[in-house]
């Protein structure tokens, strides 16, 4: 294991184990007299009959990493397509720009295919010269399959782009992932960014 995979293990919370792994139709069918746990349960997409897809693929497929700001030029998007392994190296090759010392957020879609996922967080690690100079780990949640099959998207907490003439030398190299309570690991990618005045 790199520096880097340390860098990006989950934080884990003393005394917790997660259970053993169950069926979305083996949770749907748990305590299933329990009025308000089954609405609950069904707001999850977790109703019993219900077919949880073909579970030999992944369990989540991370479709989008979005970086939204107010101050982006009208039609201008900084959308990484997760699914693109082209593009996604492209951007570790070729950093975008962000302007600095403005407020931004970032965006992330997700699709669960099967099972329930617990605890699924993003992380990723900023570095610079080979130096980490920012790290972050974001709960997302735990989520079932979307009853119609539709993406989840979460949004972070705002942030601040830093600026200055030392931020607008050299560019930023960020490694980010995806992964759940259990140690799955859904998505892990390379991309770099520099700060510019302007976007």
């Amino acid at each position: 294991m790199s520096a880097n995979d340390d860098e990006l293990q989950p934080s884990l919370t003393p005394g917790y184990k997660p259970t053993a792994a169950k069926t979305a139709e083996e949770y749907a069918n748990l305590d299933a007299e329990d009025e308000s746990l089954a609405r609950w349960k069904a707001s999850l997409g977790i109703v019993p009959g219900v077919a949880s897809g073909n579970t030999s693929g992944p369990k989540v497929t991370v479709l989008t990493l979005e970086l939204d700001s107010p101050t982006l030029p009208p039609g201008k998007k900084l959308i990484f397509d997760l699914t693109d392994t082209a593009k996604l190296a492209d951007t570790k090759k070729h950093p975008i720009i962000i302007k600095e010392g403005v407020e931004y957020n970032v965006r992330i879609t997700f699709k669960v295919n099967h099972s329930i996922i617990s605890g699924v967080r993003y992380m990723q690690s900023v570095k610079r010269s080979a130096i980490t100079v920012d790290k972050m780990e974001q709960m997302l949640g735990s989520y079932g399959p979307h009853p119609k099959g539709e993406a989840y998207a979460k949004n972070f907490d705002p942030e601040e782009s830093p600026s200055g003439v030392l931020a607008r030398t050299g560019s930023f190299n960020v490694r980010s992932r995806v992964v759940d309570d259990d140690g799955g690991v859904y998505a892990d990618w390379e991309w770099s960014f520099k700060l510019a005045k302007e976007w």
